[in-house]
């Protein structure tokens, strides 16, 4: 076999198994945010938000909305942690400073995106008030 053509059967037996990271994607991504799912328990009351996005070709387009805050939003990432578990590593920065209806990419590994799509990840916002998280939502892949 010549080296082109091996490599073409190479670039197709990655693509058949799964393993290369620009084949991970999904459709819809959302979460709703609220303080009663942030963990620990932040001092807050009203804060609510969503997040919307998409992965393909190994990098999540994502919008993020939210109100009620306590104060400026700091930062936004995305954690990976089943729902009722808290993890302080963020895994994906989304923002910092944040804005209400803020847009934006960042790259996933194809580990991340396979945890992202299957439910095993949250978005979060921290404030200066609340510097673990003011408000959570899991992701969920519709």
């Amino acid at each position: 076999m010549d080296r082109p053509a091996g490599a073409a059967v190479a670039a197709l037996a990655v693509a058949a198994t799964g393993l290369g990271a620009s084949d991970q994607t999904g459709g819809a991504l959302v979460a709703r945010l609220n303080v009663n799912q942030e963990l620990p328990q932040p001092n807050a009351r009203n804060g609510t938000g969503s997040f919307t996005g998409t992965i393909r070709g190994g990098r999540l387009t994502w919008t993020l909305r939210f109100s009620g805050l306590t104060g400026p939003a700091g930062a936004a990432h995305i954690h990976l942690a089943l729902a009722g578990a808290a993890n302080p590593v963020p895994t994906v920065p989304l923002c910092g400073p944040c804005r209400s209806g803020q847009r934006g990419t960042a790259p996933v590994t194809a580990a991340v995106a396979r945890r992202i799509l299957r439910g095993g990840a949250y978005v979060n916002i921290h404030t200066g008030r609340n510097k673990a998280g003011e408000v959570r939502g899991q992701i969920a892949s519709s």
